[in-house]
């Protein structure tokens, strides 16, 4: 289970850092290039396909201990 939640985890990373490339961070930021906006990129990458990662591991979990009860 560990490992498979690892792999859940770097897989919803890296959707959250690939869909986050379509966002127009020029828009809203000073210098979209720079360090700054690239590290805001990674750690909303993060923070994003944490969220994600965290939500199916918990339903995984959920629906297996599910068919204990009956």
């Amino acid at each position: 289970m560990n490992i498979a939640s690892i792999a859940v985890y770097i897989l919803c990373i890296g959707l959250a850092w690939w869909s986050l490339q379509a966002f127009r961070f020029d828009v809203f930021l000073r210098n979209p290039k720079g360090a700054q906006s690239i590290m805001l990129q990674i750690l909303l990458s993060i923070g994003l396909g944490q969220l994600v990662a965290g939500f199916f591991i918990q339903y995984l979990g959920l629906s297996m201990s599910f068919s204990k009860m009956f």
